[in-house]
């Protein structure tokens, strides 16, 4: 008797238990769509490769490569960025091989050297493209900041509007101030950790501007409605400077391209052409081809980098 009490108090206790945990399991579904809906979250199936992506891209090595990737202006993760080197260096290896008679592996480590180098190459042509983009941005912040203030607006509201309206980068670069100001954060240190971020001439005075009317009042939306239109009068001429230096710069791309796809289509017009190269002499006059090509291409670039 005792052991039939127990055991439908059991079942029973059980029975309510699961009931519970299935409650439970509605509930949070619930408020997992509904924090959806509020955040705007999307949620989707992953498959291994992206969830390995994912997980690579926490590491300390892809971190630093963010870094660098950001400041290249370029989008992508570090994951996917390691995966278009790696598919590169195979395409370039395979090219290596049919076609320049490259045995294996050389023609892979060729590849992967080759793919290395333009990597550090395009990090270092493209180390400002970041900024540069943002200081393309900045007329237009002037603008909804001066737009927002005669509208009555405070400046952190207009901050705030900056950070709603504008793209990346400047968009992410005013959010993050106005998460900070949320905070409790000072206005002028908030500012003042901005301008380290953005170590560029224009930002300099566009937060100079900011803390001099703060401190000493005076009309903000005039000096900011003035400093737009100044730095978009900089950046129509300085497009202009970039359309009539356009030919110069494509013939420093070309410059360098030219022989190399002569050599190789030669090559495969007569196969075995390119062989004397490899000799002593060959050396010689390749290495004295690469210094007169970096130097010709350097040149062309210092002429046409003409600053506004």
């Amino acid at each position: 008797m005792t052991m039939s009490i127990l055991f439908s108090l059991a079942v029973l206790f059980g029975i309510w238990g699961l009931y519970e945990y299935l409650g439970y399991r509605t509930k949070k579904n619930e408020w997992k769509k509904r924090a959806e809906e509020w955040y705007d979250v999307k949620t989707q199936r992953k498959s291994f490769i992206v969830v390995w992506g994912d997980r690579f891209d926490q590491t300390p090595h892809a971190k630093e490569l963010h870094k660098k990737l950001k400041k290249a202006n370029i989008p992508l993760t570090p994951s996917e960025f390691y995966a278009a080197i790696i598919v590169s260096s195979m395409g370039l290896a395979f090219f290596l091989n049919s076609v320049v008679a490259i045995p294996s592996p050389y023609n892979l480590m060729a590849g992967v050297a080759a793919m290395y180098i333009s990597q550090n190459v395009l990090f270092f042509a493209r180390r400002n493209k970041y900024l540069e983009r943002l200081n393309n941005q900045l007329s237009e912040v002037c603008r909804l900041l001066a737009n927002s203030l005669r509208a009555g607006l405070t400046l952190t509201q207009g901050i705030a509007l900056v950070a709603k309206e504008l793209d990346a980068p400047a968009g992410e670069e005013f959010r993050r101030l106005y998460r900070e100001l949320q905070l409790g954060v000072i206005f002028e240190r908030a500012l003042v950790d901005m301008e380290k971020r953005i170590p560029t001439r224009d930002f300099h005075m566009f937060a100079a501007a900011l803390l001099i009317q703060r401190r000493a009042g005076g009309n903000l939306g005039e000096v900011l409605q003035e400093m737009a239109e100044t730095l978009e009068e900089r950046r129509i001429v300085s497009q202009e400077i970039k359309t009539m230096t356009a030919e110069q710069r494509y013939v420093s791309y070309l410059v360098p391209i030219m022989p190399v796809a002569l050599l190789l289509m030669m090559n495969m017009i007569n196969k075995g052409f390119i062989d004397p190269l490899f000799s002593p002499v060959g050396i010689i006059l390749l290495g004295l081809f690469l210094v007169g090509t970096i130097l010709s291409y350097v040149l062309v670039k210092k002429v046409t980098n003409i600053r506004v």
